[in-house]
């Protein structure tokens, strides 16, 4: 409880009364609910248990609490509260940055979350946390909080643990060809934040900025609420088109290993095409490995980190696809020279990420612990996409085409027939199966009609029950 108290303003009993009463009538305690003890509340306020005691004698004697005997004092079981009084009309006027959160919230706010859980939900862009080995995850977290030193329990480095850095560095050198050394890695509370700093350090208001079309709508609404001037590029079967690069942009966000949303992955040829880009226009190059974890069928294709000679990719990754999306730990891989800008950047932005977290998901990785879990989960993905398209075949046939089946963990039905997206979401609802629409991560209204399935929250029974039932939508 705060009641300011004053030596001017009255006898200190009535001064608590009257902040007990405005607590009541303002809902902070609400009818039946138990009031602090006289003896909690004196000691709270710094006053004397007599001073306590008669503000409650005042409180009931109006009826405003009664006390039961052996238990304690309650709000009376007839009150209602009250509606407070509104503030003064005053005109707060928002940053270019606040106006701009403010009107993103409905378009960031995708997919929404279902009010009613649906028997085959499609969901995408979230981890099965059903199979995530939990036991061991929580040994290792208290293994760490025993052994960590309490000077491990002050402020970190910005930038991040060492222990994890390195853990992290190591696991992309063998699973994505990633080159770099433990300094240049930057871990950050998930991939958003990680977006939120590169925009922060190199974007500046009506900077050209290309980007995808379509495109992640958290990577574009940093992007317009940082003042950037996007200029989007269009994407094919084979991802990013790089002869539709424009020529007065420097920085350009990409998703080459599974393009969000339409899951193209991009071939060699453009990936050279697009470093070429880079070089000739001295332009960054932002990719967001957000899938890169899961590729089905042929040779994994080198990272465009990988692949570059001239430092001019930042790459972006993150756990919440393969752990769990609650761990919020992503990291940057950032060239030399950009170390101390985005260290610092992290510093400004919220100091660093918590230690525990960061030293136990370091154990889980140099431990083997990890790479073991992502050959299972690897497995588990495979089996459920050759349901899913399976399932596609006999259902659908040539009624749709399907992208994005390469990579990741969801892919895009594009119907043949003019359908509404709108429709064929909510006949699906109705049939109990979750479907999305592409549409919302376009910057203009698409000439087709995509539908987004998820399947790595999904048994395969479910899948083919699924497609079965939204086969009779489309």
């Amino acid at each position: 409880m705060v009641i300011p108290l004053s030596n001017d303003r009255g006898p200190l009993f009535r001064q608590v009364y009257l902040g007990l009463r405005s607590a009541i009538f303002s809902g902070v305690y609400r009818a039946g609910k138990k009031l602090p003890s006289t003896r909690e509340l004196a000691e709270q306020m710094g006053v004397s248990r007599t001073v306590a005691l008669m503000a409650y004698d005042q409180l009931m004697a109006e009826g405003y609490a009664v006390g039961l005997s052996g238990s304690g004092t309650y709000v009376a079981s007839g009150m209602s509260t009250r509606p407070v009084p509104s503030e003064d009309q005053l005109k707060v006027r928002l940053s270019h940055f606040g106006q701009s959160a403010a009107s993103a919230w409905a378009r960031v706010n995708i997919p929404p979350r279902r009010t009613r859980a649906l028997l085959y939900d499609f969901a995408y862009g979230r981890s099965d946390v059903e199979d995530f080995p939990f036991v061991m995850w929580r040994r290792a977290l208290l293994g760490c909080a025993r052994k960590a030193p309490i000077s491990e329990l002050d402020y970190g480095l910005a930038a991040g643990s060492a222990k994890l850095q390195t853990a992290i560095c190591d696991h992309l050198r063998r699973s994505r060809a990633v080159v770099c050394d433990p300094s240049q890695v930057i871990v950050v509370n998930g991939s958003q934040q990680a977006l939120d700093l590169v925009a922060r350090v190199l974007v500046e208001p009506q900077q050209p900025v290309a980007i995808e079309e379509p495109s992640y709508q958290g990577t574009r609404e940093i992007l317009r609420s940082g003042g950037a001037r996007l200029l989007p590029v269009p994407v094919d079967r084979d991802g990013l088109i790089p002869a539709k690069l424009p020529s007065k942009a420097r920085l350009a966000f990409v998703t080459p290993s599974h393009q969000f949303p339409t899951g193209a992955i991009l071939s060699l040829q453009r990936r050279l095409a697009l470093l070429d880009w880079a070089r000739r226009m001295n332009a960054i190059i932002v990719e967001d490995d957000y899938d890169g974890e899961f590729r089905y069928g042929g040779q994994p294709l080198e990272s465009l980190q990988g692949l570059d000679r001239g430092a001019r990719v930042i790459y972006v990754g993150t756990f919440s696809r393969t752990i769990f999306a609650a761990l919020r730990i992503g990291y940057l891989i950032v060239p030399k020279r950009l170390i101390s800008a985005f260290a610092a950047a992290k510093w400004l932005c919220d100091r660093q990420t918590a230690t525990l977290e960061q030293e136990t998901l370091a154990e889980f990785i140099s431990s083997g612990t990890y790479e073991r879990y992502l050959r299972r989960l690897r497995r588990k993905n495979a089996s459920r996409r050759e349901a899913l398209l399976a399932s596609i075949r006999v259902h659908m046939d040539n009624r749709v085409e399907v992208t994005g089946d390469g990579a990741g963990a969801h892919i895009v039905l594009w119907p043949r027939a003019r359908v509404s997206e709108q429709s064929v979401i909510n006949d699906a609802a109705s049939r109990g199966v979750g479907a999305y629409g592409i549409s919302p991560y376009y910057s203009k209204q698409p000439r087709r009609t995509g539908i987004l399935l998820g399947y790595s929250r999904l048994r395969e029974a479910q899948i083919r029950e699924g497609i079965r039932r939204l086969a009779e939508v489309i």
